[in-house]
């Protein structure tokens, strides 16, 4: 009646002893680190030396060195030591290196090879790094001026209607035309094309020439700007998830900002070179028959033609119809090149773009194309006294190559310095370009001093209720009480080790509040248990009897709590951000624990204990 078979009590053992070990990283506290790294993604071969000279004669003690292909890794026993470090080193290996603090898991070996990594920490308990970035509106409106003036000429052309030039000005883009009907017909198309999102005034000049000027209207502006804001929103998601940032808090503030909270991120310095960047891909056709040396000395490209420079500082004239940009990728990873053994990035086009991508290389066999990268970056300069962040562009040609054959919807570019470049481009491809440049308004460092507290203080509180739980049970229920503690530290151990092997899942200050809820479920479940085999024993049951009906009728009440209480932590968990969030993934989390070391894990003790007796007295 009251008996397991062998595997389902070794099931049992297996799961707990599983989640044990999964747990288990959570023993080991992360040590304070610097992350050295080259800025042109190389590394020194006499590096470690050096930092370690450095540290010498500052009296400075490190825990130890690691060193990978492209940065060295210094512990520390302390943070004190680690800020220290950091900016000595950082002053005595200059510009060419970034040196950028971290904190590096301390888990023991054995443990990393079975992929066993402690608990995500939420900003309120690691510490981290809070961002409020200002989105450039005007910058956003004024690329959506700059693609209707492109998008004008192409429309004009295929009407067949002619004009004499497209400019842009403080009221928006103007047609010049010869005569008024030209300038009448394009006004009938380009009505019917954009008349939703512009407004159209025709004027003539004294010089006879008739002019039609296309002008944003609010309602468009609104939609532009909200649009920038949306795409940057999703872009920082997919960059903050490219960096690995366990339960990032990326959301708008107000019309023009948003707000980026990094739990565990240190390197401040590579979360603001990927955050506030902006990267995408230009691909023109060469003008071979231009002299791009004339054109560099006397500061004007031929017409149709524009001057960029390559990365060895050679002018290049390319010409000013863009062919395809980095819109149309869909996805982007970096490699090694096999003929060459240089760094790459193998690029993946949508399929709008790989026909636009393949008609154009099709009509231009046999001739030179170049590559433009264009890179926006926040840099801090001094104006009026202050310290300020604006966007600096580099437009520079990575790459011009003659095409071989006609390409398609997979291809690769090369030209680029390092595999670290090639990495870096390939997330901000891949990740999406922001639609309008970004910078960072405010920056604060949550440092870890706080952290700590609240996970002593959350310790401590977690500590205390078990205890009290722990010691009510085992008195208030004598035997019955005592394997309900041994599954209530059953179940703790499940939802940590869970915590820990879950990607994704993190533990917040809340979270620790979840887990103290969990607990009382789980007792909760227990006390049911155990009462209705009181109740049973009372009616004149066996001890047999009474241990079979008490959990086969406590059952659908357990059931019916734990589900009840499950729905409202979904709700949380699909409505709330942030610390409501965290609650309700521990509560979700550990009700599945509960229900399974309330049920089956207390069961198979009770069973081991009393099952194959006859005669017994509960102790209950």
């Amino acid at each position: 009646m009251n008996h397991y078979p062998w595997w389902k009590n070794l099931l049992i053992l297996g799961i707990v002893l599983i989640a044990t070990v999964y747990a288990l990283p959570n023993l080991y506290p992360e040590d304070p680190a610097i992350q050295i790294s080259q800025t042109n993604g190389r590394m020194a071969k006499d590096l470690r030396q050096r930092v370690s000279d450095i540290l010498q004669k500052r009296g400075l003690t490190s825990k130890s060195f690691e060193r990978s292909s492209n940065q060295l890794l210094v512990r520390f026993n302390d943070a004190e030591t680690q800020l220290e470090a950091k900016d000595i080193v950082a002053s005595r290996l200059g510009n060419d290196f970034t040196v950028a603090l971290n904190l590096a898991p301390a888990t023991p070996g054995w443990l990393r090879a079975i992929n066993a990594s402690p608990m995500n920490l939420g900003l309120d308990l690691r510490g981290g790094v809070h961002f409020l970035l200002q989105v450039d509106m005007q910058a956003a409106v004024q690329k959506a001026r700059d693609r209707f003036e492109d998008d004008f000429g192409d429309l004009l052309r295929e009407q067949d209607i002619r004009y004499l030039g497209i400019s842009q000005g403080a009221d928006g883009v103007s047609v010049e035309f010869s005569d008024a009907q030209s300038r009448d017909r394009a006004l009938d198309v380009l009505s019917n094309e954009y008349g939703d999102r512009l407004t159209f005034q025709a004027s003539e000049s004294g010089d006879n020439r008739y002019e039609l000027t296309g002008t944003l209207s609010d309602a468009a502006v609104k939609e532009t700007r909200d649009f920038a804001l949306d795409q940057n929103i999703t872009t920082l998601r997919n960059r903050v998830n490219e960096l690995g940032v366990a339960e990032p808090v990326i959301q708008q503030q107000g019309g023009s900002r948003v707000v980026v909270e990094l739990p565990g991120v240190q390197d401040t310095a590579r979360a603001k070179e990927i955050l506030g960047a902006t990267a995408t891909l230009e691909f023109r056709m060469v003008d071979e028959q231009g002299n791009p040396f004339a054109a560099k000395q006397s500061g004007h490209a031929p017409l149709g033609d524009e001057l960029y420079s390559d990365r060895k500082g050679n002018p290049v004239l390319l010409k000013r119809r863009v062919m395809l940009t980095g819109d149309y990728i869909t996805d982007a990873s970096s490699g090694i090149d096999s003929q060459t053994n240089g760094p790459a990035v193998f690029i993946t086009l949508d399929g709008e773009g790989a026909r636009l991508f393949s008609q154009a290389t099709a009509e231009n066999v046999g001739k030179l194309m170049g590559v433009v990268f264009i890179e926006t970056k926040p840099q801090t300069v001094e104006r009026n006294g202050k310290t300020v962040q604006v966007p600096r562009t580099v437009e520079e040609v990575i790459n011009v190559a003659r095409i071989q054959e006609q390409l398609g919807r997979r291809f690769q570019i090369t030209g680029l310095d390092s595999t670290e470049e090639a990495r870096n481009l390939a997330l901000l491809l891949r990740a999406g370009a922001l639609a309008a440049p970004m910078t960072i308004v405010e920056e604060r460092t949550i440092g870890p001093s706080l952290g700590a507290q609240n996970i002593e203080q959350g310790y401590k509180s977690v500590v205390l209720g078990f205890i009290l739980v722990v010691t009510f049970m085992a008195v208030y229920y004598q035997l019955f009480g005592v394997i309900a503690d041994i599954a209530l530290l059953g179940n703790l151990v499940l939802l940590i080790g869970i915590m820990s092997v879950i990607p994704g899942l993190t533990l917040t200050l809340p979270g620790i509040a979840g887990i103290v809820l969990t607990m009382g479920m789980a007792v909760d479940a227990n006390v049911l248990i155990n009462e209705r085999v009181r109740e049973e024993i009372k009616n004149g049951n066996s001890p047999q009897a009474s241990i079979q009906a008490g959990y086969s009728r406590a059952f659908a009440t357990i059931v019916d709590t734990h589900v009840t209480t499950l729905i409202a932590a979904i709700v949380l968990f699909a409505f709330g951000t942030g610390p409501i969030k965290g609650f309700a993934v521990t509560l979700t989390v550990g009700l599945a624990c509960s229900m399974f070391t309330a049920i089956m894990g207390t069961r198979a003790l009770v069973n081991l204990i009393y099952g194959r007796r006859r005669k017994l007295q509960l102790s209950v």
